[in-house]
C-alpha cells in the first residue's frame, strides 16, 4: 500500500505437532480447529493482514492438504490490488529433500523473496494464538536499522528455561540467544523476568538472504530459525529485540492485553480453550476492531430444544443442543441429546453425544460418535485403555472415532 514499506510476509506451517497427537494424526498442526470457527493459522494471518500485511506465504510440508485447501479457499484476498495468501508447498528446488528445518524452508524458497522483492521479510510461526499488530514492529525494525528484530515476550525467569531465551541490553540489541538455558537471563531493570523468543521475526531482505547462504553452507548447521540463524546474527551484532508488552492492538481490554500461548501440547490446547469460556475471558474473540478472520460454513443458529443448556460455554452454527453443557467450547454442527452432560470439554465440528452421555475434561475431534449412555472423562483407568490421556488428564478421542 501507498506510504507503506514494501514487506512480504513468510509463515512457516509445516511442522508435524507430534505433541498434539491424536489431534494431528491426519492434519498438520496450523490446520487443527480452535475456538470453534477458527483454524490455528488462523489467528497469524489475521494479525498480518489487519496490519496491512497482504502478500503472505504459507510455507506447508506434512499433511498439509486440509491446510493447503483452508488457506486457499478461506484467504481470498483481492489479486487486482496485488494481494495474496498462498500456501507453498514443499518443492524440493535445491535437489531430493524435504525441508531440514525452518531456515532450509526459507533457503528452499528464497524465489519468493527473489519474486516479490521486498525491502523487509516478515517470518511468522502459525502454532500459535494471540493478537498482535506486526506494523509497530516493522516500525521499530526500520527505525533501529536492525538486521533481524525478535518478537519477546515477557515470561517469569523461573519458567524461561522451556524457551529460546533473549540477553539484550537496554538499547535492545540482543547479545546472547540461548535455547533452553538451565539460568535464563533476565530483561535489563528486571531481576524475575525474561524475554522469551515469540518465534516471529522481522529481517531485512539482502540480511536475510546472506544469513541462509551462510547457514547452508555451514555443514555443521540444523539449519533452524531460532538455533541457527538467529545466533548467527546475534554474534555479528545485527539482532535486536522488539518488547511484545509495547504492542498496542485495537480494541483490547486489560484482561486480555498481551495474551499469547503455544499450543504445541495437548495440554496447551486445552487450557487455551478454557481461556476462552469465562464471563470475563482471559482472550476475547469478540473483539471487532481487529478480529480473528476465517470463513464460517454456511449453516443456521445453534438451537437449543427440549430443556437444553449452555452455561460459560460457546456453541457453534448448525448445533443442536438438547443435554446440559457447562464451561465447553462446541464447535459447529455438534449434536448433544437429551439428558446427556458435557463438562469443561472441547468438542470439534461434527460431534455426536448421545443420550444419558457424560463427557468430561476431554477433547473431541472432528466427527467422533459417543454412544448413549457412554463415558467419557469420568474414569481415567478405564480411558487410559481405550484413548489418549495428557499429561494434565485431559481425555482425547483421534478423528472420526466411535467411543466404547
Amino acid at each position: 500500500m501507498k506510504g507503506q514499506p514494501h514487506v512480504l510476509g513468510i509463515v512457516l506451517a509445516g511442522g508435524e505437532g507430534k505433541r498434539l497427537w491424536p489431534l494431528t494424526a491426519d492434519r498438520a498442526k496450523p490446520a487443527v480447529p480452535f475456538g470453534g470457527n477458527y483454524r490455528l493459522v488462523d489467528f497469524v494471518l489475521s494479525n498480518l493482514v489487519n496490519a496491512g500485511f497482504v502478500r503472505l506465504c504459507v510455507l506447508t510440508q506434512y499433511k498439509s492438504h486440509s491446510l493447503d485447501r483452508h488457506i486457499s479457499t478461506t484467504w481470498r484476498l483481492s489479486n487486482v490490488l496485488g494481494q495474496y495468501v498462498t500456501p507453498v508447498p514443499a518443492q524440493q528446488r535445491l535437489g531430493p529433500r524435504w525441508y531440514t528445518g525452518s531456515a532450509d524452508a526459507i533457503f528452499q524458497s528464497l524465489n519468493l523473496v527473489n519474486d516479490e522483492k521486498p525491502d523487509h521479510v516478515v517470518i511468522f510461526g502459525a502454532d500459535h494464538v494471540y493478537r498482535m499488530d506486526p506494523g509497530q514492529m516493522v516500525d521499530q525494525h526500520i527505525a533501529t536499522g536492525a538486521g533481524v528484530t525478535v518478537a519477546g515476550i515477557r515470561v517469569p525467569r523461573t519458567e524461561a528455561k522451556a524457551f529460546g531465551c533473549i540477553d539484550s541490553d537496554e538499547s535492545g540489541r540482543i547479545t546472547r540467544f540461548l535455547e533452553k538455558p538451565s539460568d535464563p537471563p533476565h530483561v535489563p531493570g528486571d531481576p524475575d523476568v525474561t524475554f522469551a523468543s515469540m518465534g516471529n521475526y522481522v529481517f531485512t531482505t539482502e540480511a536475510l538472504r546472506e544469513a541462509l547462504r551462510a547457514d547452508a553452507a555451514n555443514p555443521d548447521s540444523d539449519h533452524d530459525m531460532g538455533g541457527d540463524i538467529i545466533p548467527m546474527m546475534v554474534d555479528q551484532g545485527h539482532a535486536n529485540v522488539y518488547d511484545f508488552s509495547d504492542n498496542v492492538v485495537p480494541g483490547e481490554t486489560d484482561r486480555d492485553r498481551g495474551y499469547w500461548r503455544d499450543v504445541g501440547t495437548i495440554d496447551a490446547y486445552y487450557d487455551a480453550h478454557m481461556d476462552l469460556v469465562s464471563v470475563n475471558p482471559v482472550f476475547n474473540l469478540y473483539n471487532q476492531a481487529w478480529p480473528i478472520r476465517t470463513a464460517t460454513p454456511p449453516l443456521p443458529p445453534a438451537k437449543f430444544i427440549a430443556g437444553g443448556s449452555a452455561e460459560d460455554s460457546m456453541v457453534g452454527p448448525g448445533s443442536i443442543i438438547s443435554g446440559t453443557i457447562h464451561g465447553s467450547v462446541v464447535s459447529s454442527d455438534v449434536v448433544v441429546e437429551n439428558g446427556s452432560v458435557v463438562q469443561g470439554s472441547v468438542l470439534l465440528p461434527g460431534v455426536r453425544i448421545g443420550r444419558g452421555a457424560v463427557v468430561r475434561r476431554a477433547i473431541l475431534d472432528k466427527n467422533v460418535v459417543v454412544p448413549d449412555g457412554a463415558l467419557i472423562g469420568v474414569d481415567p483407568i478405564t480411558d487410559r485403555q481405550r484413548y489418549t490421556i495428557s499429561a494434565g488428564g485431559v481425555t482425547v478421542l483421534g478423528k472420526g472415532v466411535t467411543a466404547a
